[in-house]
């Protein structure tokens, strides 16, 4: 791994993918560059896939220092998470997130990209809050929010930039299931494990085309457009 902020290990089937920072696990290029490398070992080597946090933080979003300081470094790093999102979105075989507390802007948007997320107890915040704070839902975040959110929560978790606790992101469905926090991977792990045992890898893989080919190509088609028109407020000096 080049980001020692990535982790990876095999659990039997399940590749364990954990990001800790030791911080907020804000996005940044490398921690996106060691997510692509562990999905790519993943590939080769697992049947299904946990991407995890740190205690309190699963992600608080893209690296702010960079996403407002400058609006090509902005757009360099949205590029970059959207490329994350995507791979995962698509990923052959099953994603499961182990939300180990807040998740907020590119934070919840992997949570939408992922198969199911297990969510830990306690005060956290989910939710996309870029409207709240200068910055335009993407395009293809949008796409994500309504392949997995609910049709009520749709326009309010988007558009008006709610922000939610664990039991009310089940409800809006960035969260499947919210556990204790120290049950967090535990619980990720063992639902990973049981599709990667009961799920025919290569049904899955065509399977996944089925359910989510048409909402890539929407993104696809329509992502050098969605990044060069990114906009974010950049602090006055």
């Amino acid at each position: 791994m080049t980001d020692t902020s990535v982790t990876y290990e095999l659990k039997g089937r399940v590749a364990l993918i954990t990001i800790d920072d030791g911080k907020a696990n804000a996005i940044s290029h490398d921690i996106a560059s060691g997510i692509h490398e562990a999905l790519e070992r993943a590939r080769r080597e697992a049947g299904a896939v946990v991407l995890a946090g740190r205690p309190g933080r699963f992600s608080a979003g893209f690296d702010l220092s960079v996403m407002t300081s400058s609006p090509e470094a902005a757009r360099n790093l949205l590029k970059a998470g959207a490329d994350v999102a995507i791979e995962i979105h698509e990923f052959p075989m099953p994603v499961v997130v182990a939300s180990t507390g807040h998740a907020l802007a590119m934070g919840a948007i992997l949570l939408m990209a992922a198969d199911t997320c297990i969510g830990a107890q306690g005060n956290y915040k989910i939710g996309l809050n870029e409207v709240a704070i200068g910055m335009p839902v993407p395009k293809f975040a949008v796409e994500l929010a309504r392949t997995s959110l609910s049709n009520a929560a749709f326009t309010s978790a988007v558009n008006h930039a709610t922000v939610y606790d664990p039991a009310g992101a089940v409800v809006a469905g960035y969260l499947d299931q919210v556990v204790a926090d120290d049950a967090v991977i535990s619980t990720a792990l063992t639902h990973a494990a049981e599709l990667a045992e009961r799920l025919d890898s290569n049904a899955f893989a065509l399977t996944r085309t089925n359910c989510r080919g048409a909402s890539l190509e929407i993104i696809r088609n329509g992502l050098s457009n969605d990044i060069a028109s990114f906009v974010v407020k950049i602090p006055d000096a």
